[in-house]
């Protein structure tokens, strides 16, 4: 299920609207809570716009819409496909209502914490996803997940990995080239395998034979 949703503005992590959770929630999610503010500080306008990151038995699925950042942190059983569809449900609803206000430099902290309404009524839809309604949003081809990018939080936080298209598009540009170099260098083996292998093979059994004779005569 969504425990937890904090809304902020991208270019300076300004936080716009959250959850009201309870006290015990508070305390179970203090920490997940300070690494979303951490992922807060670590986001620009060239992020990837949609991204889940792994942190112990959480999972924190953000979508980035408009310039807003809107991020949930879920249990690991709740299908990211639902947790996606929840933010997006969140931006279209957010946006909407606060849209023309969201770049004003006088803003204060939360100062949409109205907004709050629509989440907690929102997220009581999504908290089984087996309900017909959640099973339907389930089976509905709108996005594909396995596109998504994954992190994870310790990566994020203590090896400065970076939230960025650019980069994440360089690691697998990378990675694509080293493939590319594996692949090549296999393909070159074989061809001198084609090219001299029986040969070398014959000389070589050549040379194995006269050895033995002159060895054993």
């Amino acid at each position: 299920m969504v425990k937890s949703t904090i809304i902020a503005r991208v270019v300076d992590g300004l936080p716009l609207a959250a959850s009201m959770d309870d006290e015990q929630a508070e305390s179970e999610l203090a920490e997940y809570k300070s690494q979303a503010k951490a992922i807060f500080k670590k986001l620009n306008l060239q992020s990837e716009p949609m991204c889940s990151i792994d942190s112990g038995p959480y999972y924190l699925h953000y979508l980035l819409d408009q310039g807003v950042c809107y991020l949930c942190i879920c249990d690991k059983s709740l299908p990211r496909k639902l947790a996606f569809s929840y933010l997006d449900e969140l931006s279209k609803e957010f946006y909407m209502s606060y849209g023309s206000e969201i770049e004003q430099s006088n803003l204060r902290p939360y100062a949409f914490i109205k907004f709050d309404t629509f989440i907690q009524k929102t997220k009581r839809i999504y908290e089984d996803s087996r309900t017909q309604q959640n099973m339907t949003k389930l089976n509905e081809d709108l996005r594909d997940v396995t596109q998504i990018m994954t992190k994870n939080m310790e990566d994020l936080l203590w090896r400065g990995d970076s939230l960025d298209r650019m980069s994440t598009l360089s690691y697998q540009l990378r990675g694509e080239s080293e493939k590319y170099r594996k692949a090549t260098r296999r393909l070159n083996l074989e061809a001198l395998y084609r090219k001299y292998g029986i040969p070398a093979a014959i000389i070589l059994g050549f040379i194995l034979v006269i050895y033995l004779r002159y060895k054993l005569f």
